[in-house]
């Protein structure tokens, strides 16, 4: 039995065939919105995390562009929908707030809060949202319109807080002011200087 021997003309034609394929499989943006998506996919969603360290705990803020929520909802079917929603919504700020013990130890334990630990998820749930604002750059002060805490039932090492704010304009950088009276670790300023990438 005679082996035939594979020449480098067949070994060539194999590999432009498999590269070939391979860069079919990869989504080509077709339209403006596709490639903004395709974009902000590469360069990551999220502006620059800002964090404070106390002696028990780090405090890290996050803004987020809107967008990713709304693409979590819609996802990413109907890009001509997403980018509807969002001029209806463009003058909405996310902020990501995550507090984490420097041990991951239960933050919401009487011992951090000076509370029970029912009254400690029930102000993180609630009563929190008064304790943010967002100064604009032109000077303006907004209240947090609302809070969503995300309960992960001690699976994760930290507590996080979506925070939203409105009437803030696109082209404005803001300052995230947190008055803390749930840890007590007082006045906290986050300054975003981004302004958030855009869809």
């Amino acid at each position: 039995m005679t082996k035939k021997k594979v020449t480098p003309f067949v070994l060539g034609i194999s590999f432009l065939l498999c590269f070939a394929s391979c860069s079919k499989d990869q989504k080509q943006p077709e339209s403006e919105i596709e490639d903004r998506m395709f974009t902000l996919e590469k360069v990551g969603w999220k502006s620059k995390s800002i964090s404070h360290f106390f002696p028990d705990m780090e405090y890290r803020a996050t803004e987020v562009p809107i967008q990713y929520y709304i693409l979590k909802k819609e996802g990413d079917n109907d890009l001509e929908k997403v980018d509807s929603i969002y001029q209806k919504l463009k003058d909405e700020r996310v902020i990501e707030v995550e507090f984490q013990h420097n041990k991951e130890d239960d933050l919401l334990k009487s011992v951090y809060t000076n509370r029970n630990y029912e009254e400690s998820v029930k102000y993180m749930s609630f009563n929190i949202k008064e304790d943010f604002n967002v100064v604009t750059t032109v000077g303006d002060t907004i209240a947090c319109s609302g809070v969503t805490f995300e309960r992960n039932f001690k699976v994760a090492p930290f507590k996080r807080l979506l925070l939203h704010f409105g009437n803030i304009s696109e082209k404005e950088s803001i300052q995230l002011i947190y008055d803390d009276q749930l840890f007590g670790n007082g006045l906290i300023k986050s300054k975003f200087t981004e302004i958030p990438i855009k869809l």
